[in-house]
């Protein structure tokens, strides 16, 4: 059974998501702020955690910098949950270290699928990696696998998110300049990562037949 922690300072959203998480078979564990959420990973690290963006003092993005920068808790996965839509400033800054963007309200099977897919994805990156380091790949070849892998993944999910956002948003007015600007940047960035991974995964196919 999966630990979750779910973090925002509103009391009734936090027992939305733990009666949801029991549901589909996790284990809720809570936090009510920025700070509670630190304290809970040190003490009792998650396997995944649901994090609100719009909290105070301490907001969603603040708190994933504390977790991204502390070696103790920098790896273990991070959601963001909110209301807010996506912005391409946002998907381009914190992209790095986020492994999904989920919009306020959500359903059971949405909030589902995206744990899910969260955790087979690690599992998966993880059992490649391990396969590589036993054929003896480059480790540098090994850690630019594993950083491409998640971030083609996300940066592909939050493109869809951005393309759907603002083609809504502005579909009588038009999107900005730099919106657009924005978004043609983040696609053309992305194919440039698959390319490379692509070739990545061609070294790895033929190093596991060698051995």
């Amino acid at each position: 059974m999966y630990t979750i922690l779910a973090v925002d300072d509103s009391p009734m959203i936090v027992d939305v998501f733990v009666t949801m998480l029991e549901r589909g078979g996790y284990r809720p564990i809570t936090a009510f702020s920025g700070e509670e959420c630190l304290e809970v990973l040190n003490a009792t690290p998650p396997d995944l955690v649901l994090l609100d963006i719009m909290m105070e003092p301490m907001d969603g993005w603040e708190t994933l910098g504390r977790i991204k920068t502390n070696p103790a808790t920098r790896d273990i996965p991070v959601l963001m949950l909110t209301a807010k839509p996506l912005t391409p400033e946002e998907a381009n800054e914190y992209g790095a270290y986020i492994e999904d963007y989920i919009l306020k309200p959500t359903t059971h099977h949405q909030l589902y699928d995206a744990i899910e897919h969260v955790l087979a994805r690690r599992h998966s990156i993880a059992a490649d990696i391990k396969r590589a380091r036993e054929a003896g790949v480059d480790a540098r070849i090994v850690d630019e696998y594993e950083r491409l892998s998640k971030s083609v993944d996300i940066n592909r999910r939050l493109l869809k998110i951005l393309e759907t956002t603002y083609s809504i948003k502005d579909a009588r007015t038009g999107m900005g300049e730099d919106i657009t600007r924005a978004i043609k940047s983040m696609a053309a960035s992305i194919r440039l990562q698959e390319e490379r991974l692509n070739q990545v995964r061609t070294q790895f196919a033929d190093l596991f037949e060698v051995h």
